[in-house]
């Protein structure tokens, strides 16, 4: 009769997530397998012929892959990086102060966010083109001379990563913000009454105690910065001559300009294979600490 009880308790469970179940199954799960699949296969329109791991050498000695793996790597490094420094350090500033003083705080770098990459892009390029652009202008004002900052092998990759930073660093500011202000404030008057400054009190209690908001933030932002391309289609195009190329814009020109379906699977097992790399030991370490 127990038992009878249980099994109708768990089949009821199952029928309410069959449906997201399914979803899941359809949407995430059957995309990567056939991602797999298709990538050991020369597609051509409705032609596919097995090659096995030919389509991954291809991708190793092409220049242009390597070149769009380092870019991808720098991009997720120093995004990654800024977006959890700045964002610790804007949290850790405000985040006991005023509460109207904080909603301003949180509002003004979420703007951002709100807008579509798109629109940020347009405005980015804007105020980046060297001809009529607002940057190009004043620093012609300011007898620089012409600025091209896309245009330079050496600018174009820091301009790209600070257009990316600034555009999604609000999401990081506002959940460092949230977990700071969960933190207990016992721990917070007691390291006031023990004399601990507030560059200690950060360093020992808050960072430790919002750990698991900053795995969370490291891994969203690789997701994130592994599929930038907005940015690079509508600013750069990939260029100069491959300066600002990314995995996920390669896989677009071999997808969509050169047909070369099988050749994009394999970058797109490649991006899989990265995420679940730099994830991991993430995920990992929330685990230990509970």
């Amino acid at each position: 009769m127990k038992s009878t009880r249980l099994m109708k308790e768990h089949l009821t469970g199952y029928l309410f997530i069959t449906p997201q179940m399914i979803i899941f199954l359809m949407f995430l799960v059957y995309p990567i397998i056939e991602g797999f699949r298709m990538s050991l296969y020369q597609i051509q329109y409705s032609s596919e012929t097995f090659v096995g791991f030919d389509n991954y050498v291809t991708l190793i000695n092409d220049p242009v892959f390597l070149k769009a793996f380092m870019n991808t790597i720098v991009f997720v490094v120093c995004i990654v990086l800024l977006t959890v420094g700045f964002a610790l350090f804007v949290a850790s500033s405000v985040f006991d102060k005023n509460a109207k003083y904080v909603s301003f705080i949180r509002g003004s770098y979420y703007i951002p966010v709100m807008v579509s990459m798109v629109v940020m892009s347009m405005i980015w390029s804007f105020l980046l083109n060297p001809s009529s652009g607002l940057i190009s202008y004043l620093a012609r004002e300011l007898d620089m001379g012409n600025v091209n900052l896309l245009g330079n092998k050496l600018t174009v990759m820091p301009v790209i990563i600070f257009v990316t930073f600034a555009t999604n660093v609000g999401q990081a500011i506002i959940l460092y913000i949230a977990a700071m202000i969960g933190v207990p404030k016992d721990l917070m008057e007691a390291a006031e009454v023990d004399g601990v400054s507030r560059i200690q009190m950060i360093r020992h209690i808050l960072v430790p105690s919002v750990q698991s908001t900053t795995v969370y933030i490291t891994i969203i932002n690789i997701i994130a910065v592994l599929k930038i391309f907005v940015v690079i289609q509508l600013l750069t195009g990939g260029g100069p001559n491959n300066a600002s190329v990314t995995l996920m814009y390669y896989l677009y020109n071999n997808a969509f300009k050169f047909n070369q379906l099988g050749v994009a699977s394999a970058v797109g097992v490649i991006m899989f294979v990265i995420t679940l790399l730099l994830s991991i030991p993430q995920l990992r370490t929330v685990i230990r600490a509970k």
